[in-house]
């Protein structure tokens, strides 16, 4: 068997996300408090229905729910690098980006949309949208 990576086998690669992410979901629900996801179901699932067409963005995305607010990080051409892990190029990183700009609106979630600020700034944002979110 091929290796699930992305730039061997991408559309096994996107189903090993998807198995990863339902484990990942699983696991967390056991959790007290806030749980982070940095790439999830939603980002997996619009992956593998771009690879290959199947239609699972959908069913899973109605079937496994996160937090209506979802922080989506536009790709930053400043600090963008490929690296061994990372092989695909900014244009990649900007199409899979438009392409989750779709996907999470069509399914129900509130995007904000992280402006290009440091790390703390970002966690103030997130933190203070969560605030007002349960209060």
């Amino acid at each position: 068997m091929a290796a699930a990576l992305p730039w061997a086998e991408e559309a096994a690669f996107a189903r090993r996300a998807v198995a990863m992410a339902l484990a990942d979901r699983a696991s967390a629900a056991a959790l007290n408090g806030w749980v982070f996801f940095d790439r999830g179901l939603i980002d997996a699932a619009a992956g593998l229905e771009h690879l290959t067409g199947e239609q699972v963005l959908a069913t899973l995305g109605r079937a496994h729910r996160y937090h209506r607010h979802v922080f989506l990080t536009p790709p930053w051409p400043e600090i963008y690098v490929t690296d061994l892990e990372r092989r695909h190029d900014f244009n990649a990183a900007l199409a899979e980006y438009s392409r989750l700009l779709e996907a999470y609106p069509s399914l129900g979630y509130e995007l904000i949309v992280l402006p290009k600020v440091g790390v703390v700034e970002r966690a103030d944002i997130v933190l203070t949208t969560l605030a007002q979110a349960s209060s």
